[in-house]
């Protein structure tokens, strides 16, 4: 048996054998130049191939190296052969991409078309800043929808002015800084912060408030600038509102006040400040001044008061233009020279007239001296206006202070009424937060006791009308 084994074995190793040199010497003929091998030693010394180079594939080996050196992975290519769920997810990227650029295209035709009836005053833009190009309206609407963190809390700062008939109307609005202007604050390890009230302030501020709605604005926060501002004000009797930091524009990390959301006509504005990067958005209506550093004997706040009542007393359509006139000059300085140029024309005028020597007739200096008395110079229509606002604040004063108690007490009922309307809950705290400024009513305001009631005289009342009014 085991020689049937293997003489099965030794055959079929001869039929491989002879397979392997008939396939190679098929796919290796002899060249036509190659000289016949004729010697017996030469077949003797014919080494057969191996069985691997007899083989009608391609070499795997061979294949691999020169799949190596072309950079290949030997891996089919999938370049034409995606499957139905990859050329879907294919067409509907494409799908999605284009329907994106539609979009892209039509919100920039949307946003660059003409400006609408009322959208300027919706986006705080004037007339002549508004962008007139199809780019520079589609960036303007495009800004205006990121700027919610940047813009003021609220679109209109102050509720609606008063109407002129109303005894509270004041045609202009003077905004003034805190910070500098009317008072300094300084701080040490010893004592810690100390606020001083510049000189000259509670008269500065209770005079002017005759003629200007008064609105401090300021880029501190409430709870810092509140207890300063009470203090300057027990009564509220000086200033109309107050605005903090909240109501201020954020411009790169800078804080700047916006006159456009004042819901005031920017005409009849005046904002008195000590930091030129604060009022950069409208200097056409600003005044910059220097700051005040704590100086006892400071008088450039008093000094600006002649140069605000007159723009108040002449009442000018737009207060831009004067205020422009007397950029970056010493206003106290060079509009006294200006009240004193108009003064001597005024007196002039009045000497050519002849009005003044007197009429001849008889009187004691006349007898006695035997010469004519002039007749003194009378007050122009600047200083009569004058005369008669210091008047009317002269009595003010006096009726304040002798109502001061009955002010007092009405300040702590006042205050008393506030704490119990919060009642320590902590719901009732929040939801004052991010409410919008309050609004006092008109039919509230004429029920407003003394405090408000000698502002309402108009000009040309006695001091002692406005105390009994």
């Amino acid at each position: 048996m085991q020689s049937l084994l293997l003489s099965r074995a030794v055959s079929c190793s001869r039929t491989a054998f002879v397979a392997r040199n008939a396939r190679f010497m098929a796919t290796n003929p002899p060249g036509p130049n190659s000289p016949p091998s004729t010697s017996k030693s030469a077949k003797a010394e014919t080494i057969p191939p191996s069985p691997a180079s007899l083989s009608l594939d391609f070499s795997p080996v061979q294949e691999s190296q020169e799949q190596r050196a072309e950079g290949q992975t030997g891996a089919k290519s999938s370049k034409d052969s995606l499957s139905s769920i990859e050329r879907k997810r294919r067409n509907i990227g494409r799908a999605s991409l284009a329907m994106l650029g539609l979009g892209i295209a039509a919100g920039a035709v949307f946003l660059g078309r003409d400006w609408e009836e009322g959208e300027l005053k919706s986006l705080k833009i004037r007339v002549e800043d508004a962008p007139t190009t199809r780019m520079g309206r589609t960036q303007a609407r495009f800004g205006s929808m990121f700027d919610f963190f940047s813009k003021p809390a609220w679109d209109e700062l102050l509720p609606p002015p008063a109407p002129p008939s109303s005894p509270y109307y004041r045609p202009y609005t003077l905004i003034l800084s805190l910070d500098d202007l009317l008072v300094s604050s300084t701080w040490d390890r010893e004592k810690g912060w100390r606020t001083a009230k510049r000189p000259g302030v509670d008269y500065f501020l209770t005079y002017l408030s005759q003629f200007y709605e008064i609105v401090v604005f300021t880029s501190q926060h409430s709870y810092t600038a509140l207890p300063i501002l009470e203090k300057l004000d027990p009564y509220d009797y000086s200033i109309l509102y107050k605005l903090f930091r909240e109501s201020t524009r954020s411009v790169n990390g800078t804080p700047k006040k916006d006159l456009s959301f004042l819901n005031r006509d920017l005409s009849k504005v005046v904002m008195l400040d000590t930091d030129p990067d604060h009022v950069s958005l409208q200097p056409e209506n600003a005044v910059v001044v220097p700051k005040w550093k704590g100086n006892p004997r400071d008088k450039g706040l008093v000094a600006m008061i002649p140069f605000l009542e007159s723009i108040a007393i002449y009442r000018p359509e737009d207060v831009r233009p004067i205020l422009s006139n007397y950029q970056g000059k010493d206003i106290p300085l060079e509009y006294g020279k200006k009240e004193a140029e108009l003064k001597a024309q005024f007196v002039e005028e009045w000497k050519k007239s002849g009005r003044a020597k007197s009429g001849g007739g008889l009187t004691l200096s006349g007898l006695f001296m035997g010469s004519k008395q002039e007749s003194p110079v009378p007050l122009t229509y600047l200083e009569q206006k004058r005369k008669e606002a210091q008047e009317r604040h002269r009595g003010d004063m006096e009726y304040l202070e002798q109502n001061k108690a009955q002010f007092d007490k009405m300040k702590e009922e006042q205050l008393k009424l506030q704490n119990e309307s919060m009642g320590g809950n902590l719901f009732s705290i929040l939801s004052s937060v991010g409410a919008p400024p309050p609004q006092l009513p008109p039919q509230q305001q004429q029920q407003q006791p003394k405090p408000d009631a000698p502002k309402t005289l108009t000009a040309g009342d006695d001091g002692k009308a406005v105390a009994q009014a």
